[in-house]
C-alpha cells in the first residue's frame, strides 16, 4: 500500500492575511491612542478643577472664622490685614483665630499638587497666587495674604481657555 501525502492541506496564514490583519490593528490603534489621551487630558482637568476647588473652599472658610473672630471680639481689625490667609501654608498647619478656638483650626490637610505642574520629588506643589489687593488677573503675588489661586501651566484647556486662567 502506498500512501499518499498531499501537501495541499497546510494549515497557517499567508502573507497577505497578515498583511491584512495587521493594517486593521494599525487602524484601530489610530483611533484609540487620540481618544486615550484626550481621556487621559480630560481626567487631569477635572483633577485641576477639583484641586483649585478645594483649595479655594479651605481659603473662604478661613475667611469665614476669621470674620467669626472679629465679631466675636478675639481679634482685633487691622486696617493693614485683610481677613485671607498669609500663605497656603497657615491652612494646612492651622490657625487659632486669637484664641477663638483652644486648638489651631485646620483647613487642609496638604497642599494639593497642580496637575498640569506636578513638582518634582521633596518639593512643595506650587501654585500661582494672588493676593487681595492684586489685580483679578495679575500674574505675580503681592504677598500680603492668598486671595486667590490659581495654574502655573501655560498651556490650552479642551474647551480653548488656559489653565492659568480657571
Amino acid at each position: 500500500m502506498l500512501m499518499n501525502i498531499s501537501f495541499d492541506n497546510r494549515r497557517g496564514l499567508t502573507l497577505i492575511e497578515l498583511i491584512i490583519t495587521m493594517s486593521i490593528l494599525a487602524i484601530l490603534a489610530s483611533v484609540i491612542l487620540p481618544s486615550a489621551q484626550m481621556t487621559i487630558r480630560r481626567t487631569r482637568e477635572i483633577e485641576l478643577r477639583r484641586e483649585l476647588r478645594l483649595i479655594r473652599t479651605a481659603i473662604d472658610d478661613y475667611r469665614k472664622a476669621y470674620d467669626q473672630a472679629v465679631a466675636d471680639k478675639k481679634l482685633t481689625v487691622s486696617l493693614n490685614k485683610s481677613n485671607c490667609p498669609e500663605t497656603l501654608q497657615v491652612l494646612v498647619d492651622g490657625y487659632d483665630f486669637g484664641g477663638a478656638v483652644n486648638y489651631k483650626k485646620k483647613f487642609l490637610r496638604k497642599i494639593p499638587a497642580d496637575p498640569f505642574n506636578q513638582p518634582k520629588p521633596g518639593d512643595e506643589p506650587k501654585w500661582g497666587l494672588r493676593s487681595y489687593k492684586d489685580e483679578p488677573d495679575s500674574t505675580s503675588w503681592g504677598g500680603e495674604d492668598v486671595y486667590d489661586v490659581y495654574s502655573l501651566s501655560g498651556e490650552t484647556a479642551i474647551d480653548g481657555t488656559k489653565y492659568k486662567d480657571w
